[in-house]
């Protein structure tokens, strides 16, 4: 079987688990022997392969990079709640077949010209129904696609998670024979067996029947090294020692409680963002300039402003007066600046400290709840508000 799949136009299947790791680098896609192996043994078992994950880890990519490795033609299936089998499989093709009908009523009007009755009449249509309902109005969805089509494919079928379970049950005949069964015409097999790649990012468990058809393999986020040769070969014009830096700061914002952790294609879209700015060097500044390109909720950037605020100099003292700054910023609540109306005096550190306490705004403040305690939203660590101070004097 496996000559007969060497011998497919566009198909160009794996010696061996290095030249699975070589080829994959050839197209930019930096994989360890662990998935690279994983890549091997589906080519020659001709076993799904499911990835979970967390988002951004290079789930998708590694369908993608198998499709272009190999010569095959990517097909996808992207999931969503509420799909239906006729997105996944296949739908007749209703307008096509009520076109056929109006072109030839007059055939149609022979056939039945001299029936007897009704009944024979219905009888003399209902024996055109496999005219009407054969390969020829048959809208091939990507599962019966990658099943029937000529070209050797790789099949993506994405988010698998947020689905509903109906579906996982319509793709265990696929998975498992990969074949797909039309009632009104029979079954197709596939002639070449599709690479199917299956993505979760694990927003619900998976059923039992699907794991068990698949081949598995957890995709982390990689470490130091592996995730800064990552960003070398994307060739994002961000000097060595930059990208070195950079790479240690996402990993630190990783650390975090985030609600969404910086993913991959994020580091690099940073380290491009950077490239571009012209930066010479990662001060706090220029970070907290840019760091929305990793960092998409408000309070997450709260957080992470108090981390690059460290990390630029932990030992930096609390300025004695925070400088002022415009009151058309919209954030809704007050300031508390006591204008001496009733005569007293201020105490401008007894003004600050209310300003810090935390748990002072309600949740709807500081964005979509989420994991965070009230202690890290009013952080009042040194680094921290002398880093604030900075990015409210630049703004």
């Amino acid at each position: 079987m496996l000559d007969d799949i060497a011998d497919q136009p566009g198909d160009k299947p794996f010696e061996s688990v290095e030249e699975v790791i070589n080829r994959f680098g050839e197209h930019g896609y930096i994989s360890d022997r662990r998935l690279a192996t994983t890549v091997f043994l589906q080519s020659r078992l001709d076993k799904p392969l499911l990835l979970e994950g967390p988002a951004g880890v290079g789930k998708t990519e590694l369908a993608k990079t198998l499709a272009e490795a190999t010569g095959r033609k990517l097909l996808r299936l992207q999931c969503y709640e509420g799909q239906d089998e006729s997105k996944a499989l296949y739908e007749w093709d209703y307008g096509k077949q009520l076109l056929y009908t109006q072109m030839l009523r007059d055939k149609i009007g022979e056939i039945i010209a001299d029936a007897p009755d009704l009944s024979t009449a219905i009888d003399r249509i209902g024996a055109q129904d496999s005219v009407f309902f054969s390969d020829r109005f048959l809208a091939a969805r990507p599962l019966l696609e990658a099943i029937r089509g000529e070209q050797p494919a790789v099949l993506l079928v994405d988010e698998v998670d947020r689905a509903d379970e109906a579906l996982e049950a319509v793709l265990l005949e696929c998975l498992a024979e990969f074949q797909v069964s039309v009632p009104e015409v029979g079954t197709y097999t596939a002639a070449t067996p599709p690479y199917v790649v299956l993505t979760s990012n694990n927003t619900r468990d998976l059923s039992a029947a699907l794991k068990r058809r698949c081949l598995h393999l957890f995709l982390d986020y990689p470490d130091h090294d592996r995730e800064l040769e990552i960003v070398r070969s994307k060739r994002t014009g961000l000097p060595e020692h930059l990208a070195e830096q950079l790479v240690t700061v996402v990993r630190r914002l990783r650390e975090l409680k985030l609600r969404k952790a910086p993913s991959i294609s994020e580091t690099i879209d940073w380290a491009r963002t950077l490239a571009v700015l012209g930066a010479e060097e990662l001060g706090s500044e220029v970070l907290a300039e840019t760091v929305n390109v990793v960092v998409k909720y408000e309070r997450d950037l709260q957080q992470a402003l108090d981390v690059i605020g460290h990390m630029s100099d932990p030992n930096r003292d609390i300025p004695q007066q925070l400088p002022s700054h415009g009151h058309g910023h919209g954030h809704g609540h007050g300031h508390g600046h006591d204008h001496a109306d009733d005569g007293g005096d201020v105490d401008g550190r007894e003004v600050r400290a209310a300003k810090d306490r935390p748990g002072r705004h309600d949740d709807s403040y500081y964005g979509a709840p989420g994991s965070a305690s009230s202690g890290q939203r009013g952080s009042g660590s040194q680094g921290a508000r002398s880093f604030s101070s900075v990015t409210r004097r630049k703004s």
